[in-house]
């Protein structure tokens, strides 16, 4: 599967199969969430929401790729990332992108 964040992709011809999405919502636990607030009196990097936002953005891309599988996509072109936060310390992330398949050029 190719992801691209363009809506082209070089060499390629292809069609358009549809919207594909993946979402997921992620939370620290309390004790990450307690040590994360001291953090903000000195300041620096928050690495435990810096992980569990790349973790959040790998779930939600994967389940952007199996949406795209399920059309029988080659790849997803003109992807998005998309954050918002759902309470303190809770983030939901959404990827969405174009599903296409690739055709033979004539």
């Amino acid at each position: 599967m190719i992801l691209v964040n363009t809506d082209y992709i070089t060499g390629k011809e292809f069609e358009m199969l549809g919207l594909v999405k993946g979402s997921t919502i992620q939370t620290k636990n309390i004790g990450k969430d307690i040590t994360q607030s001291f953090k903000t009196l000195v300041g620096g990097e928050l690495g435990a929401y810096n992980q569990m936002m790349n973790e959040a953005r790998a779930l939600a891309t994967k389940r952007m790729i199996a949406d795209a599988e399920t059309m029988c996509a080659d790849a997803i072109v003109n992807i998005r990332y998309a954050t918002s936060a759902i309470m303190q310390g809770a983030a939901e992330v959404i990827v969405y992108g174009t599903a296409v398949r690739f055709v033979e050029k004539i």
